[in-house]
């Protein structure tokens, strides 16, 4: 199977080890073992500190330990240790189950602008891939239910969607999904939901739709400890489904990562459990960002705006210059040591996907730093377009 470049994940790759301000990244600023430790009562770290350090680094349960997967099931309505699969992270996950599920042929669709994996990977399985575009409505990305009725034929075999979005921050309702859902077993489609935002809710904002997996059969959920935890160092994610697909994607996964670390597997079951704590932490940083970009925006109107995200952490930048995206976030990352993703990468020319996950002091730091490169930008092509009219 040839899959075509996945360009976001070349330009964070060429960028992440380089610039000091990245204020792209999509998921919560991780935590450092000592602190997701803390997290626990003293008598019960301890017991968990002595539990790390006697664990023989052999290789962990292939599925995820019953602890770690029973502690998943528990999040979901009627599904048990069985029907979940402890992946290396959302994205061994989806790459399981388009492969598991779908063949050459297959009708998809995909909503878009999503994380290129969604709809790529079936691309290069062979399958036929229809977008759902997210559309803006009233200052707000927004999933168009209608349009996607229209998509939808005999042939379907699978949805793919996540929400919040990647990188609009739109949401879908319990009822969207429902609806969703709905299409899809009208004609024998399964519905994937990447939920890598699971938990990541805007401080007094929308609260968040439901699982996917809790409304049926054909509903499979995909979860991640990357992005809501702040544990992208562990490596994990999940995928809960029927026993069958469960089955069907532990069975592919034994030629491609085999198990997952047990490490991992350990301190993963420690975030679940204190999850509460988390977020509330997560809160904390994502309104002191929210505050301080909507002080930046309208204090910079002139140079960029945004539709602030509905939940999850990602939004798009508008900005009021002339210039392809991939030339802005290079500039940014080259002359400013600051992280925007190129809208290019998502089909959003004329953008940049910012996060606001990471610490409140880079991220206001990568946002000043960005008015003085859109300054000095449009600058340069107001000089230019004066050279012109000159001459």
């Amino acid at each position: 199977m040839k899959v075509e470049t996945f360009t976001l994940e070349r330009w964070m790759s060429t960028w992440e080890v380089v610039a000091k301000f990245d204020i792209a990244e999509s998921g919560v600023y991780p935590l450092t073992t000592r602190e997701l430790l803390d997290f626990l009562p003293p008598d019960e770290r301890q017991s968990v500190e002595n539990q790390l350090l006697d664990l023989r680094l052999g290789y962990n349960e292939a599925r995820g330990t019953a602890r770690l997967r029973g502690d998943i099931a528990a999040t979901y309505e009627n599904v048990n240790a069985d029907q979940v699969l402890v992946t290396t992270g959302a994205i061994e996950a989806n790459y399981l189950l388009v492969n598991s599920l779908l063949e050459a042929g297959d009708h998809v669709i995909s909503v878009f602008p999503a994380y290129q994996q969604l709809f790529s990977v079936a691309k290069a399985v062979g399958c036929e891939v229809s977008l759902w575009r997210i559309v803006e409505d009233g200052g707000n990305y927004v999933f168009d239910l209608d349009a996607l009725e229209k998509l939808v034929t005999p042939k379907t075999k699978m949805i793919l969607i996540n929400t919040p979005n990647n990188p609009t921050g739109a949401l879908l309702s319990n009822d969207d999904l429902k609806r969703i859902y709905a299409l899809a077993e009208s004609v024998g489609a399964w519905v994937l939901c990447d939920e890598a935002y699971r938990w990541l809710d805007i401080p007094g904002g929308e609260p968040l739709a439901e699982p996917m997996r809790n409304l049926g059969p054909r509903a499979i959920s995909v979860g991640t400890f990357s992005k809501p935890f702040g544990l992208p160092g562990l490596r994990l994610g999940w995928i809960a489904a029927t026993e069958d697909i469960v089955k069907a994607c532990w069975s592919a996964r034994d030629f491609i990562s085999l198990a997952p670390s047990g490490l991992s597997d350990l301190l993963a079951s420690v975030a679940l459990r204190e999850r509460d704590q988390i977020v509330a932490r997560n809160h904390a940083i994502v309104q002191q960002n929210l505050d301080y970009a909507e002080g930046w925006f309208s204090k910079h109107s002139e140079l960029a705006s945004w539709n602030p995200p509905r939940g999850g952490l990602l939004a798009l930048m508008k900005y009021n210059v002339d210039l392809p995206s991939d030339t802005v976030a290079n500039t940014l990352a080259a002359d400013y040591s600051v992280m925007l993703a190129p809208g290019s990468t998502f089909g959003y020319e004329g953008h940049l996907r910012i996060g606001i996950g990471q610490t409140p002091a880079i991220f206001a730091e990568g946002l000043e730093r960005t008015a003085r490169c859109l300054e000095r930008l449009t600058l340069g092509q107001t000089a230019a377009v004066g050279t012109q009219g000159a001459s």
